[in-house]
């Protein structure tokens, strides 16, 4: 399975585990919401009707409809019977100052404040008192409609009306259909009689937020399975994507083993070609090199395995010349080119250009540097400058080149083991990625510095500073 499947898999996964937590907890909060205030609301109901056991709407709420309603019920019967707009006009009128006058006379919140005292509610309540339907009867249980709140009643203007019918007072606004704690529908099997229909409305100020409180440790554990599901694919991601990449790597090392040997090899080969040719007569420089080139491989085979572990090498330091150094490197590398259009000068810029070095790890450091240089590299005719300069406390070494430049994203990466470069060429070129990886390796046990100066498609220089 690619990445993309897995992160696929793992996203689809997280959603599908989120959506059943936030199902889990949706049903939680409807719970506990269907149970919020429960026996609070049953002793809320209790007194209040309690309160009103002889009136209607609020403690005073009968005398007050009874005036408005009461006054001339024979009146009202005979418009409704002979002029339809004339008993709206008085409907309205009644409705008007009826509902009116309990708005001015509301007094349910001292009910409320009696009822905390005595039931020892300390919760902020808010209450909404609203009048459903108001209804006359001119004969036994035959009723007329003054007022209902199924239809909204334009005539109504002065007053607040919703769906819940006539707003008669309270601060309550989120009204949950919990928080009704009475429904009355009062009335008289009589004639010449009137039935009113009421709600009253009371919840604490903060209902939600009381709810979530009293759910957050469920919150904070199902956020918390969640979080630690998503801690534990990133740890498992991150050890599978190291392990992947590890065993590509492993797998790259095995199949180009023999790359790193191909330098001395190569090298050899060439020089034996050359003594073997009958027209060479001076073989004493191609031994020299069979000679170099023979211990080179067999330090290398010895070391490859503790440098790609251990990353710790062994030097073996005596006093030699830089240039003299340079010039044994530079001619082995071209022996190795063969015919390849590749030019390489050397400037011999340092004025004192001594120093202790291990010429194996010397020769090492610049072979990789050369061997990059022509790699990636695209150009017709290859160029690689070497540039030696001193001070008074320093002498440097500068490898300048013409190819494909290092681009700035991956530059920090390049000297990391097995790293290589596959964005701005074909993967196939050859190379474990460990090339600059021991170049670094022995500019550090020499205890020198290395920089690198590049820009994508304009070549790369290597600054190697060595303290005099």
């Amino acid at each position: 399975m690619d990445i993309k499947h897995l992160l696929t898999v793992a996203i689809v996964s997280l959603v599908v585990l989120s959506g059943v937590q936030f199902f889990l907890v949706y049903n939680t909060y409807e719970l506990k919401n269907e149970h919020y205030f429960l026996r609070e609301k049953d002793d809320i109901n209790n007194d209040y009707l309690t309160a009103i056991r002889n009136d209607k709407v609020m403690p005073g709420g009968q005398r007050i409809l009874d005036s408005y309603i009461n006054q001339d019920m024979r009146q009202m019967e005979l418009l409704y019977n002979t002029d339809t707009a004339a008993f709206r006009a008085y409907r309205q009128r009644v409705c008007d100052s009826a509902f009116t006058a309990l708005v001015r006379a509301d007094n349910i919140d001292s009910v409320l404040e009696t009822i905390k005292l005595k039931r020892h509610i300390h919760n902020n309540l808010d209450y909404a008192l609203y009048v459903k339907d108001v209804a006359v009867s001119f004969h036994k249980d035959q009723y007329v409609s003054l007022y209902s709140h199924t239809v909204y009643d334009d005539d109504l203007k002065g007053l607040i009306q919703n769906e819940h019918g006539v707003w008669i007072g309270g601060k309550l606004t989120h009204i949950h259909p919990q928080s009704n704690v009475a429904s009355m529908s009062v009335f008289a099997s009589r004639d010449y009689t009137y039935r009113i229909a009421f709600d009253l409305f009371v919840d604490t100020s903060s209902r939600a937020e009381t709810i979530f409180r009293e759910m957050l440790p469920t919150l904070l554990l199902s956020l918390l399975s969640i979080g630690s599901v998503v801690l534990l694919f990133f740890l498992t991601f991150r050890n599978w994507l190291r392990q992947k990449q590890l065993s590509e790597m492993k797998s790259d090392f095995i199949n180009g083993i023999t790359h790193e040997f191909n330098t001395p090899l190569t090298a050899i080969l060439v020089a034996n070609r050359a003594l073997q040719n009958e027209k060479t007569k001076d073989v004493r420089p191609i031994t020299d090199v069979i000679q170099r080139q023979a211990e080179r491989l067999k330090v290398l085979i010895n070391q490859v395995l503790k440098v790609t572990t251990l990353n710790r090498i062994d030097l073996n330091k005596r006093d030699s010349a830089i240039h003299e150094l340079l010039e044994k490197t530079i001619t082995d590398y071209r022996l190795q080119l063969g015919d390849a259009p590749v030019t390489i000068t050397l400037e011999k810029g340092a004025l004192k250009p001594e120093t202790e070095v291990d010429e194996f790890w010397f020769n090492t450091i610049f072979l990789n540097i050369f061997d990059n240089a022509v790699k990636y590299n695209n150009s017709e005719q290859k160029r690689i400058g070497i540039i030696t300069s001193s001070d008074r406390r320093n002498l440097y070494i500068e490898v300048r080149d013409n190819g494909i430049g290092i681009p700035s994203a991956i530059r920090q990466h390049i000297f990391d083991k097995f790293y290589r470069n596959t964005r701005s060429v074909n993967r196939s070129v050859e190379g474990l990625g460990l090339g600059l990886f021991y170049v670094r390796q022995a500019v550090l046990a020499h205890e020198w510095s290395i920089a690198v100066d590049s820009s994508a498609g304009e070549g790369s220089t290597f600054v190697i500073t060595i303290p005099l």
